[in-house]
């Protein structure tokens, strides 16, 4: 059983944002998928948490594009699968077309187009199967996708050499056009391919569909909703229509909505049954009704029945809610049609694609216009009509429905037409065939910068698809041999990432510089210790020739142990350097060059450690002095092991005052010149210091001399544990007559 991750205040908060801003609803993909594709972005602007990543789209409304180029996996290819798009060419279709009295329209529908791929190779196997003119007049290809961006580069229908790799040597000859360094989709089957923005989850179904390609989209979704979207998809479908899956899709294995016609290859038929709505699928065909304030509707609808305009209104869940009679007469709408989604009728792609200025008005609150667009009444009878799409307000301020109006433009348009007929006609030839050369080169132009400026942007988009499928990769069957190479390499990609962060990490913390060189010496490495002492910055100096390097260190005494040690002839070399740092205070550095060796002990360049050892000289100075001044002093001190209470050194005055050779001593304790005081009774005497409970202990004493004359003192004794070893000091004070006659002196006088 899968452990249900707690729900996010933050990170719902978001989507919520994201979905009432731009429409985009990410609700019902998956949670996990979703937060570390959003987490990618947070990475790429420098943002931590979810909320603070509002603010920046807040802020920022240009993230948003970039937000759904990458939550929105576009990774598709021409026949993808190879196989299984084999079996729909060989079975699928042939099924399809099996009875040559049918003449009905064949409507196909591509959920998740992204770039176009998939409804043209499609296109190409029908056009194969009915031949091109068939194909025009009898096929009908839907290809839908929630990115608007993918869908203006599958309109284009123009792709790069590389993304044509999967279609056949003879298809490609067939229905593609080289122009330059790219291939165009062939223009008649194009046209019979409509793509419009649309989100499987939320936006109602097209119906009347003979086959229905959703290729890794329910991946990407939740159980929950993959159990609402299922249904939706059986109902799109005629009776006895194909569904194809992606490979990686396991969802129908045990659904009763369809049986298998090919299970290896994820292609399913439509199991005839009543067709329910199912709970909560559709919340945007929701069966509300307009309610008009007239008490006597039949007044209404004949007062708009006899408007000179058609009349249409959708109603915010995408369904037709009214139509007059004029708009029944000349757009083909019966009554039966009133209930039924919009997107379903051909006047929402005909005469041109309605459904997105409609989303449009639903979102911005406001009318849209289109202009002169061209109305085919038969074959020889064109009008043009003038949409205007107004938004049907309800008393609290939302917009509850679109009512479209379609006035007829033809005589203006005429009128239009002739008068730039006659202006043309005034003009002069010679002058027109030269202007129109002149446009035509301009366009030429413009037209090749941006097939140059659209080849670069399929590049990167080719490039980040590539690298977004690698991740994806493991969702996939693990028994595919490509897919386990692409978890290792991700793996693998993870834990460098993992080691140089690790690296960089090291590299900063260290309190000493550390400078990378290659075997030309040029700097690859400069840590935060090398930028804070010379005052360069990393991004100044990587790259840059450590002997060109000015910096208040002088280098060039290191370039013997550099050629010493990338000759092999010493491993490592050091060498203490004054330099002036960036403040201008001397410094000493010590400088230690070693090789930068691989595993099998090949040179790739140079380290160079950097310690400040100012400081430590310093220090070292100052115990040299003090140990001098120490050792000079008359006052007798004695070093003495704490364990034993030998002597371990004396300063000069103990030396001589004692008369013993520093030899000897070594071998004495301080028993042996304190002869009236047992060793155990000096051992109970220095106890409290050794355990901490004293910081000096002073006692007074006679000591005694080499030659056996013996002298009163007094001795103060403190214990150092915190040296390495610990060492009893003692300092031996001779209270001799002679030492106090200033004292004697004074009281005589």
């Amino acid at each position: 059983m899968v452990e249900k991750i707690a729900p996010d205040p933050e990170f719902e908060s978001l989507l919520r944002y994201i979905q009432e801003s731009r429409g985009l609803d990410f609700r019902g993909y998956k949670r996990t998928s979703l937060r570390r594709r959003i987490a990618l972005r947070m990475e790429a602007v420098s943002v931590e948490d979810f909320a603070s990543y509002r603010a920046h789209l807040e802020a920022q409304p240009g993230e948003f594009e970039d937000l759904l180029n990458t939550v929105l996996i576009n990774v598709t290819s021409f026949f993808r699968d190879q196989d299984a798009w084999d079996v729909l060419r060989t079975q699928v279709i042939p099924q399809m077309l099996a009875d040559p009295e049918d003449d009905r329209a064949i409507r196909v529908w591509s959920v998740g187009c992204a770039s176009g791929e998939e409804p043209y190779s499609i296109a190409m196997l029908l056009a194969e199967a009915l031949g091109t003119p068939e194909f025009c007049r009898r096929v009908k290809i839907y290809a839908t996708d929630l990115d608007e961006e993918a869908l203006k580069v599958a309109r284009l229908a123009t792709y790069a050499p590389r993304d044509v790799d999967g279609v056949p040597p003879e298809l490609l000859a067939k229905y593609f056009e080289r122009t330059n360094n790219h291939y165009m989709f062939e223009r008649e089957l194009r046209k019979c391919v409509i793509f419009g923005r649309h989100n499987v989850v939320h936006d109602a179904p097209i119906s009347r569909i003979d086959l229905l390609i959703c290729r890794n989209l329910l991946i990407y979704l939740e159980a929950e909703t993959q159990s609402l979207v299922l249904p939706r998809l059986h109902y799109a479908l005629n009776a006895g229509g194909h569904l194809f899956l992606g490979k990686a899709e396991t969802q129908l294995a045990r659904s009763a909505l369809f049986r298998p016609v090919e299970m290896k290859h994820r292609i399913f038929a439509k199991v005839a049954q009543e067709w329910r709505r199912p709970l909560g699928s559709l919340a945007t065909v929701r069966q509300a009704r307009l309610e008009p304030p007239l008490t006597d509707i039949k007044l209404l609808e004949s007062v708009l029945n006899e408007a000179g305009n058609a009349l249409l209104v959708v109603d915010d869940a995408g369904a037709v809610a009214f139509a007059n009679l004029p708009a029944r007469q000349l757009l083909g709408v019966g009554e039966a049609d009133v209930g039924r989604p919009f997107q379903d009728l051909p006047i929402s792609y005909r005469p041109m694609e309605l459904r997105g200025p409609i989303e449009e008005v639903f979102r911005l609150r406001r009318p849209v216009r289109l202009d002169d667009q061209e109305y085919r009444l038969s074959q020889n009878q064109v009008m043009r009509l003038t949409i205007d799409l107004r938004p049907l307000h309800r008393p609290e301020g939302g917009v509850h429905a679109v009512l479209l109006l379609f006035t007829d433009s033809t005589r203006t348009y005429a009128l239009q037409r002739e008068l730039e007929a006659a202006q043309e006609n005034l003009e002069n030839s010679i002058e027109e065939l030269q202007s129109a050369n002149e446009e035509l080169e301009t366009t030429n132009e413009e037209l090749q910068s941006t097939n140059e400026q659209l080849e670069t942007t399929n590049e990167e988009l080719q490039s980040t698809n590539e690298e977004l499928e690698t991740l994806n990769e493991e969702a996939r069957s693990s028994n595919e041999e490509m897919e386990s190479v692409n978890e290792e390499l991700r793996i693998q990609a993870e834990q460098a990432s993992s080691y140089r962060l690790y690296l960089e990490s090291v590299l900063r913390s260290m309190n000493g510089g550390i400078i990378v060189i290659d075997q030309k010496h040029s700097i690859q490495s400069w840590n935060r210790w090398s930028e804070n002492t010379w005052g360069l910055r990393g991004e100044e100096v990587i790259g840059t020739n450590l002997d060109s390097l000015d910096i208040g260190c002088p280098l060039h005494l290191l370039r013997e142990d550099l050629t010493a040690v990338q000759s092999g002839r010493d491993e490592q070399t050091e060498k203490i350097l004054e330099g002036i740092d960036r403040r201008g205070r001397r410094i000493l550095c010590r400088v230690r060059v070693s090789g930068l060796l691989d595993e099998g002990g090949g040179n790739h360049g140079l380290v160079l450690v950097f310690q400040d050892i100012t400081e430590d000289r310093l220090h070292e100075d100052y115990v040299r002095h003090l140990c001098r001044v120490m050792g000079r002093a008359l006052n007798e001190i004695y070093f003495l092991d704490p364990a034993t209470l030998r002597f371990t050194q004396v300063n000069d005055g103990a030396q001589k005052k004692l008369g013993f050779a520093a030899t000897q001593l070594t071998q004495m304790e301080l028993a042996d010149v304190i002869p009236g005081i047992a060793a155990a009774d000096i051992r109970t005497l220095v106890a409290p210091l050794l355990k901490g409970q004293e910081q000096e202990v002073v006692f007074e004493t006679d000591v005694r001399v080499a030659g056996g004359r013996e002298y009163p003192a007094e001795i103060r004794m403190q214990y150092f544990a915190d040296e390495a070893p610990p060492v009893l000091v003692a300092i031996v004070h001779e209270k001799s007559d002679h030492q106090q006659l200033p004292a004697t002196a004074s009281a005589a006088e």
